[in-house]
């Protein structure tokens, strides 16, 4: 619903206030005072309030899921400022869900409490060994998984991970405050939960389960034996895009009369499917559109390899050359070129269709949300932490080809963008701040790659057998060169144009 008019001033957010709103913003029309909590949510931020908050909302607006209230977590120092923001508004959200054709504002209120930001984590492990706690969600990022660098399960030389086995009783991790939890309510008789991973990761279920049977394995066989027997990890798969929020989006907020300390902008399209295992019960989530589905595979490798790998075809190479915004890159000529030849020619042959859309159409539908104006998701959001999101969305794309006798030169080519923003200088000479937790190094190893190319690959953490491919990494060597040598639009021309052999503008 568009609203009917903008205000200049607003009022603080909070349940008190929530009778004052303009009659054209939707509002909780439950009693929020008596909402039970049932699940508890690790890693809240702004994705997190679109996406499942707002789907609980949705049932609790219909009178349903009133013993699902949402009580939100953090294992991160940082969390602690988003804990203050949102419990001063009573753990209320606006949701300004941005289109081209308008603008319109939500209030939800499923989210009850913040629990306390500690080192030891007690608050954490006590509310989640609570027998009302059924559903333990995550949305941790890829990085939060610990994966090992082989990429078999956890990382149990993590010093995270190693300071938790020595000191279970004190977790600093997710996971360590998981096996916690779960060991308090086996000693009670109190029951599992499900643990439900909502993170873009291929087998988001399957991870989760690993890295807590690993770690439960190294603290007390019987208790991983117990929580293999007894908790559920369903897979799933979530699609809505959430820009950071910031000045801009607290002025939207006010602008509908809200002063909200923590508003959330959204696109309004919205996808949740999950794998439906819940050994302790679960809301009516098919009331609200959420898909159930045994097979949770085809949608999530269809969104992870055409939307989050084509959020890194756009956003390396539109922070190189500038380019603000994934809208505004999708506004370029050269960019929006590359990025559809990429994913007609490169990545749609490797996606199987779901119900109702092929991958063909769900590229046009992801280019049409790409597109809209109004969402400014930036490039530097999109490219943050590469070296987690390369090796899971791009890489596995280039080996399905390689397997397959497809060409990669449109992905090595966005490696070598990758690559060259790592260096930490965009081509107008503006410095790109730090954007990965690995940036010191990564930049490092791409300052020695203008040199020798070579050298990116040599990260066989990252790139594995890839590192010595004799097609990918010919292919990765020469485009790089021509950025360096060329530029970033001249590589875009030669990739799109194919009017002339790379290796020829390279050679002599």
């Amino acid at each position: 619903m568009a609203a009917s008019a903008l205000h200049t001033t607003g009022v603080a957010l909070s349940d008190a206030a929530l009778p004052g709103l303009a009659a054209d913003i939707v509002r909780p029309t439950y009693d929020r005072a008596g909402l039970r909590p049932g699940i508890v949510h690790i890693g809240l931020g702004n994705f997190h309030r679109a996406h499942q908050a707002w789907f609980i909302h949705r049932l609790m607006q219909q009178g349903e899921a009133q013993d699902w209230a949402i009580i939100g977590a953090g294992v991160r120092a940082q969390d602690q400022d988003m804990r203050s923001r949102l419990l001063a508004q009573n753990c209320l959200t606006t949701l300004i869900e941005l289109s081209p054709t308008g603008k319109s504002a939500e209030v939800i209120g499923s989210m009850i409490d913040y629990l306390p930001i500690e080192p030891t984590n007690t608050a954490l492990v006590r509310q989640l060994a609570d027998p009302a706690i059924r559903i333990v969600s995550l949305t941790i990022t890829e990085g939060g998984y610990f994966i090992s660098p082989n990429g078999d399960g956890l990382d149990l030389e993590h010093p995270e991970i190693q300071h938790d086995l020595d000191a279970p009783g004190t977790p600093r991790t997710v996971f360590g405050a998981i096996v916690a939890a779960l060991s308090a309510r086996r000693v009670a008789g109190t029951g599992p939960f499900t643990l439900l991973s909502c993170d873009n990761l291929r087998g988001n279920g399957k991870i989760a389960k690993q890295a807590v049977l690993s770690f439960a394995q190294q603290v007390d066989p019987d208790l991983a034996s117990w929580i293999e027997s007894h908790c559920s990890f369903p897979n799933s798969m979530v699609d809505c895009i959430v820009p950071a929020t910031g000045p801009n989006e607290i002025s939207l907020a006010q602008g509908f009369g809200i002063n909200d300390a923590a508003p959330v902008t959204h696109e309004s399209y919205r996808q949740w499917v999950i794998e439906d295992d819940f050994c302790a019960g679960r809301p009516d989530f098919e009331k609200v559109g959420v898909i159930l589905t045994p097979d949770v595979h085809a949608y999530e490798a269809m969104k992870i390899r055409i939307l989050n790998a084509g959020h890194q075809v756009l956003a390396n190479v539109g922070e190189q050359l500038s380019v603000q915004t994934i809208a505004e890159c999708m506004a370029h000529p050269l960019i929006s070129q590359f990025f559809h030849k990429v994913e007609h020619e490169e990545i749609v042959p490797y996606v199987s269709q779901v119900p109702g859309m092929t991958a063909t159409q769900y590229v046009s539908l992801i280019a049409q949300r790409f597109s809209n104006p109004e969402i400014r998701d930036t490039t530097r959001r999109v490219a943050f932490d590469g070296s987690s999101r390369h090796p899971e969305f791009i890489l596995p794309i280039i080996r399905n080809a390689l397997n397959r006798g497809g060409s990669v030169e449109g992905l090595a080519l966005v490696e070598a963008f990758w690559a060259r923003m790592c260096a930490g200088v965009r081509e107008d000479w503006t410095i790109v701040e730090s954007n990965d937790p690995n940036w010191q190094y990564l930049s490092a190893i791409a300052q020695e790659s203008a040199r020798r190319p070579e050298a990116w690959l040599e990260q066989r953490h990252i790139y594995d057998t890839l590192s010595d491919d004799p097609i990918f990494a010919p292919a990765f060597c020469r485009w790089l060169q021509v950025i360096w040598s060329k530029g970033s639009l001249a590589a875009l021309e030669a990739y799109i144009g194919q009017a002339q052999n790379v290796k020829s503008e390279t050679s002599g």
